[in-house]
C-alpha cells in the first residue's frame, strides 16, 4: 500500500505555476544586454548563447536531481573535463569515429557516478566532502590523459554536432532539448522520480515501503556521470580539441542555475523548468558580460549576486 502511494506521487508534484526569481532576472538580463551589448540580439549571438547554454543544462538538469536529494556534486565540471579528453584521445586512435569514442566518455562519467553514489550511500561519506575528493582525482586523471597539453587532430566527424542544425535549430540545443524531455519524463512520471522526490522529502517513507534507498541514492549520481560523459561530446566538439582545463568550474554555474531556479537543497523540493530557467539566465549573463569585455573573474562575483538577486525574489514572493 505504502508503495502504491509513492508511485501516485508524481502527479502530485506537478510543476509550480508561480513566476520563479529566475525568470525575473532572465528577463531583465536580456533587457539590459539588449540595450547596454551592441550586437547582443544578433541571430548569430542568441545562437551561440543556446549553444553555450546547452552543455551547462545537460550538467544542471542531473544536478537538480543530485540537490533534490540533498546532496551535492562538486565533481561535474571535472567529471566532464575528463570524459572530453579522453573522448578526444579515442578520436584520435580510432580515426574520429564517434561510434567507438563515446562509450568510452560514458563509461568514465559512470564510473566517477558510481564512486560518487557509493561513497555518499553506502559510505556514509558527506557529499561535500565525497564529491570533493572525486573532483581532485578526475582532474588529475585529466592532467596524466593529457601531460597537460591539449589533444587535437580529432578528424572531421565532430564539426557538425556542435556548428550543424537539424529544421533550423542548432544541434546542440537538441541535445539540451532531448536532455531535459528525458529527465522531465524520468522525474514527473516514473516510480524513480517519485524515489527522487523522496529521498529528500522523506527518506523514511521510502524505506517503509521497502525501497532499497542506497540504491535509489546511487543511481542518481550515476545519472549524473552519464550526462557528464554525454555532455563530453558538445564540450569537445566545441573546442575541438580536448583540454585539461576545459570544464574545470562548471560545477560552479550548474549549481548556481539549481538554485536561481528555485529547487531547495532540503525537502526534496525541486523543479526542472526552473533550472532551466537559471541556465539560461547565467548563460545570458556570461554572453552579456563577454561583449562588453568584462574580465571573468568578475563575471564568477556577477554570477554570484545573481544566485543572490533571484533568491530573495522566491523568498518575497513566499511570503506575500
Amino acid at each position: 500500500m505504502a508503495e502504491h502511494a509513492l508511485a501516485a506521487a508524481p502527479a502530485a508534484r506537478a510543476p509550480r505555476r508561480e513566476t520563479p526569481g529566475a525568470a525575473w532576472m532572465l528577463g531583465a538580463l536580456a533587457l539590459a544586454f539588449a540595450l547596454l551589448a551592441p550586437g547582443f540580439l544578433s541571430s548569430q549571438n542568441l545562437v551561440n548563447i543556446a549553444n553555450q547554454s546547452a552543455i551547462l543544462l545537460m550538467i544542471a538538469l542531473p544536478m537538480t536531481l543530485i540537490i533534490m536529494t540533498e546532496g551535492l556534486d562538486l565533481s561535474a565540471g571535472s567529471v566532464l573535463t575528463l570524459c572530453s579528453v579522453v573522448l578526444a584521445a579515442m578520436l584520435v586512435r580510432t580515426g574520429g569515429s564517434i561510434g567507438l569514442s563515446l562509450p568510452a566518455s560514458l563509461a568514465v562519467g559512470v564510473a566517477f557516478g558510481v564512486v560518487n553514489g557509493l561513497l555518499v550511500a553506502r559510505a556514509g561519506v558527506p557529499p561535500f566532502v565525497a564529491t570533493l575528493g572525486t573532483l581532485g582525482a578526475a582532474q588529475g586523471l585529466a592532467l596524466v590523459v593529457t601531460d597537460g597539453q591539449s589533444i587535437v587532430g580529432l578528424g572531421e566527424s565532430l564539426g557538425p554536432l556542435y556548428t550543424g542544425t537539424v529544421a533550423g535549430l542548432p544541434v546542440p540545443l537538441l541535445f539540451a532539448l532531448a536532455s531535459w524531455a528525458a529527465l522531465h519524463g524520468l522525474l514527473y512520471h516514473t516510480r524513480f522520480g517519485t524515489y527522487v522526490f523522496a529521498l529528500g522529502g522523506n527518506r523514511d517513507a521510502l524505506r517503509f515501503a521497502g525501497v532499497r534507498v542506497e540504491r535509489c541514492l546511487v543511481w542518481v549520481y550515476v545519472l549524473g556521470g552519464a550526462m557528464s560523459g554525454l555532455a563530453a561530446l558538445l564540450l569537445t566538439a566545441r573546442m575541438n580539441a580536448g583540454h585539461p582545463t576545459s570544464a574545470i568550474g562548471m560545477e560552479f554555474d550548474a549549481i548556481a542555475a539549481v538554485a536561481v531556479g528555485g529547487t531547495s537543497f532540503e525537502r526534496g523540493n525541486g523543479w526542472l523548468f526552473g533550472t532551466v530557467l537559471g541556465v539560461f539566465a547565467i548563460g545570458v549573463l556570461r554572453n552579456g558580460l563577454n561583449l562588453m569585455a568584462i574580465p571573468s573573474s568578475v563575471q564568477v562575483a556577477a554570477i554570484g549576486v545573481l544566485v543572490i538577486v533571484a533568491l530573495l525574489i522566491d523568498g518575497f514572493g513566499r511570503k506575500r
